[in-house]
């Protein structure tokens, strides 16, 4: 049994996503970053960094005592080398994998997040700051729009890197950022968005989120 504590934010619904697709059992622990949770001492016994999401593996591939795991891209990892699903066994395949999954927590998912404060979060809007992080993220969409014109998805085949981007892509508007400028990033998005276990996956969280207002 996975415990995925988390809240639905981007990072968050990268995990479970991939529960979802897999089917892998889990039970979901509201982690409600609104009100602290992050900060609370359980929370920080697995994610030091008092960041979501985090998991706890209560059934370990070595059979040992519990597994905990912070960071989405690690827990992503950690899970397609758990369950053999979505993370290919080839090393080519592999390596362009993580690249991907580094460069979505490297690059996309800081600038979009830092476009997004500045853009509509910050109480005072600053036009560099906003200019600055709109302009790179908008680079970086241009650069998975590249990717993608070569590929259906990300690496190729539907895995963990399309679910560590898609839930930032899914707020694009919030990063001023047009998907109608990348065509081939909005036909990869479509094409997730109707993904039976990535709507399941996006309805669990608004009820995690109304429950917890």
């Amino acid at each position: 049994m996975i415990e995925l504590h988390f809240w639905p934010t981007s990072n968050g619904q990268k995990v479970a996503i991939f529960l979802e697709e897999t089917g892998l059992p889990y039970e979901a622990y509201a982690v409600n970053i609104g009100k602290g949770d992050q900060f609370k001492p359980d929370f920080l016994k697995l994610s030091p960094n008092g960041k979501i999401p985090a998991i706890l593996d209560r059934a370990p591939a070595d059979g040992g005592t519990p597994v905990s795991v912070f960071e989405s891209a690690a827990i992503l990892l950690y899970l397609g080398e758990k369950t053999g699903k979505f993370l290919a066994s080839d090393l080519r395949t592999r390596v362009r994998t993580n690249e991907w999954l580094f460069w979505q927590m490297g690059g996309l998912g800081p600038n979009a997040g830092q476009a997004n404060h500045f853009g509509r979060a910050a109480p005072e809007k600053i036009p560099y700051a906003i200019d600055r992080f709109v302009k790179e993220t908008n680079r970086l969409y241009g650069v998975l729009d590249g990717q993608l014109a070569k590929h259906e998805f990300i690496v190729g085949e539907y895995s963990i890197a399309d679910m560590c981007c898609y839930p930032w892509v899914s707020n694009h508007e919030w990063h001023q950022a047009n998907l109608d400028d990348f065509p081939n990033v909005k036909r990869w998005f479509e094409t997730i968005r109707e993904r039976p276990a990535v709507k399941l996956a996006y309805e669990k969280g608004a009820k995690m989120r109304a429950a917890g207002t």
